[in-house]
């Protein structure tokens, strides 16, 4: 999978994890586009066909029902949600894996919205 991991999620470990499992990533600091607003990240995924990785539920999924709404396209968003309790909270292991069984499921991301926490 093509992957934009957002500011929020772009750990060094996480990116590296991610490539190690053949998923091709790119981070905000390779578009000149750390530290921007959400809209400029989805957009930027949009131009690029790139899912987009995020922690961010809540702003993204008002995103999305904007580009849905108005007939736009992206690639697809993902997001990892916290579940504010160390010993639950998805590793980044879990976010590959999670990502794995979205792809091994068929799953379509093209203008869509998934919450990995659901594919671990």
């Amino acid at each position: 999978m093509s992957l934009y991991v957002d500011d929020n999620s772009a750990k060094a470990s996480l990116v590296n994890i991610l490539h190690k499992a053949g998923h091709h990533v790119a981070i905000p600091a390779d578009s000149g586009l750390a530290g921007a607003s959400d809209a400029r990240h989805l957009a930027s995924c949009a131009g690029q066909s790139l899912v987009l990785l995020t922690r961010d539920h809540e702003d993204f999924l008002d995103l999305h029902d904007l580009v849905r709404a108005t007939h736009g396209r992206n690639a697809g968003i993902v997001v990892v949600r916290a579940d504010n309790d160390a010993a639950r909270d998805t590793k980044d292991r879990d976010i590959v894996r999670a990502i794995a069984n979205l792809e091994a499921a068929r799953v379509p991301t093209e203008n869509e919205f998934h919450v990995l926490n659901n594919w671990r």
